[in-house]
């Protein structure tokens, strides 16, 4: 897709992680920001906590960030969609991003106003042959939280209409904002190849960060898990809407 607008980050995205949990819709109804609404799968509301690694990172596409050009990022996200004149939006709304850099903590803040912190993190990715073993961690208040899967078979595109579509094709993120604005800005991308899991889990307590509620949903076993290859991605600039 190619949206008019300036960029404000290229990167590529690579090996992303992502354990998927059917939620009920009420848990979620303080973080939707003004001038979206709730999305779903076949009635079914998902939230996702999704850990992959951030490569060749450059401001405005061509300046590189000294030091902070490669990093993990893991990020607590749901689904939303906004209706414009033209068209139906689908996007990601992020409850907390977790990177390992307190410069890019803030800037990020500054920019989108989206809850960045900075947090001590690790993450371990291996291919043997047609199988992919992905771990990402970041440490918390009570010890270690962790991501972690195996992959089964060789990794395709996900099939039109499907719930793998549904989660790894968003091209939209919307922030709330102090002033009870929100900020919509797009993210380009390739769509892409899927490995479904043969093993997923999540370990460690993250109440600290997500509260008591969202931890309890994190720990029971996902209802959906799979690996995404990933690929160069653009981030342009932001806009307010009401």
């Amino acid at each position: 897709m190619s949206i008019d607008g300036q960029t404000f980050l290229t990167a590529e995205w690579r090996d992303l992680l992502m354990l998927n949990y059917e939620v009920d819709p009420a848990c979620l109804s303080r973080y939707v920001p003004k001038g979206t609404q709730l999305d779903s799968f076949q009635d079914k509301t998902y939230l996702s906590l999704v850990g992959f690694r951030f490569c060749r990172t450059k401001f405005r596409g061509y300046l590189p960030v000294p030091f902070h050009s490669e990093f993990e990022e893991i990020n607590l996200r749901f689904y939303v969609r906004r209706t414009t004149k033209t068209e139906t939006r689908r996007g990601v709304v992020f409850i907390a991003e977790i990177v390992p850099s307190q410069m890019i903590a803030k800037t990020a803040r500054w920019v989108y106003g989206e809850n960045y912190v900075r947090r001590r993190m690790q993450h371990h990715v291996v291919e043997q042959g047609s199988e992919k073993s992905a771990e990402y961690g970041w440490r918390a208040a009570d010890g270690w939280c962790t991501l972690r899967a195996r992959t089964a078979g060789e990794p395709s595109l996900p099939k039109d209409g499907s719930l793998q579509q549904f989660i790894s094709e968003h091209y939209w993120g919307y922030s709330a904002q102090k002033n009870q604005t929100s900020l919509e800005y797009c993210v380009e991308h390739d769509p892409w190849k899927i490995w479904t899991c043969s093993e997923s889990e999540f370990a460690g307590n993250p109440a600290d960060l997500y509260g008591d509620e969202l931890s309890r949903i994190l720990r029971r076993p996902p209802d959906s898990a799979f690996v995404a290859d990933g690929s160069p991605v653009s981030v342009l600039s932001g806009q307010s809407i009401t």
